[in-house]
């Protein structure tokens, strides 16, 4: 004969605790969404519709004029300078993008996974990685333009103490070298964003996977490609496609080593520039509808690409998980 069970004898027999995952009440759920909801209507919504609106149209000034459906999207592909800016600018968004993949999240990987296996002064080279994207990217670039003037810059000035004087020039201000230029003092702002979401997946990894590894002989560069990198998918696709998004939407960095030329040449213009220059430079009497068609399709690239990119990435952890 058995006895009363566990449940049976608890003072909470009878009556059971509600599960901690009990939904809100939905009129509770809408007054906590309803804040959130209207602050993203207001200030994305209302701003993309009043984009792709104005995009249709042409106009005089300010004065909207008739219905032109997707006649400015075809002056951008086929009317000068739209149609070899255009092109160029993307182009040079994608070579931001690519350039912060290899150099940005290699690096922010690379240092996410030494301060995880080395505890001592993991927090103060965290913060130190950290500090410089808290700072305005503005700044950061108006900060590195000081530091490669070629007239009084210190970077130029330590290469020629150093005898490297065919290696001082003037970074700025030569179109081969001006758009790396970009991308490296990027990098260099946004390392520690990297850094942080791998070094928070580095910690929640099952680490009984690598120690049976490794108790089978697995040496260290094993275990981190075969077992610890596919671990990381997940926040790999996500940091990749964030990289994406910023590196498409890049205005400051390039705004202050290049300006709103994207000079030399047009060497570090972007899209973002490039819809700054026609909006508010450009003395076109059509400039409300020719940037805002540049607004809209950019915002097609990006969100078209993004979703590819998320999709590609959840089909690979399916394959390895």
């Amino acid at each position: 004969m058995t006895g009363p069970t566990a449940e049976e004898t608890s003072p909470s027999a009878g009556h059971r605790r509600p599960p901690l995952t009990a939904a809100l009440p939905t009129g509770t759920a809408l007054v906590f969404l309803l804040p959130a909801a209207l602050l993203f209507g207001f200030f994305v919504l209302y701003p993309m519709v009043t984009a792709l609106t104005y995009s249709l149209y042409s106009w005089r000034g300010t004065s909207q004029e008739s219905f032109v459906g997707l006649g400015n999207f075809v002056t951008l592909f086929t009317a000068e300078p739209y149609a070899t800016q255009v092109p160029r600018a993307f182009a040079h968004n994608l070579l931001l993008f690519a350039g912060s993949m290899v150099v940005q999240n290699s690096v922010g990987l690379l240092l996410a996974v030494v301060l995880h296996r080395r505890r001592r002064f993991k927090r103060l080279f965290q913060v130190l990685y950290t500090m410089p994207y808290l700072v305005s990217p503005l700044v950061i670039g108006y900060l590195w333009s000081l530091l490669l003037s070629p007239l009084f810059g210190p970077v130029n000035a330590l290469l020629k103490t150093v005898g490297l004087d065919a290696l001082a020039l003037p970074w700025l201000g030569n179109p081969t070298t001006a758009l790396w230029v970009v991308v490296l003092v990027t990098a260099w702002q946004w390392v520690g964003f990297p850094l942080l979401l791998y070094g928070a997946a580095l910690g929640g990894l099952d680490h009984s996977l690598e120690e049976a590894a490794e108790l089978d002989g697995a040496s260290a560069r094993q275990r981190f490609w075969h077992i610890t990198l596919p671990l990381l998918t997940p926040i790999i696709g996500t940091v990749s496609v964030l990289t994406f998004i910023f590196s498409m939407e890049a205005f400051p960095i390039p705004y202050a080593l290049g300006g709103s030329t994207g000079s030399p040449a047009g060497a570090t213009d972007v899209m973002s520039l490039l819809f700054y220059r026609t909006a508010f430079q450009s003395g076109s009497s059509n400039a409300i509808g020719t940037s805002s068609a540049i607004a809209i399709l950019l915002f097609l690239v990006i969100f078209g690409l993004s979703i590819a990119f998320n999709k590609w990435f959840r089909r690979a952890e399916r394959r390895l998980f």
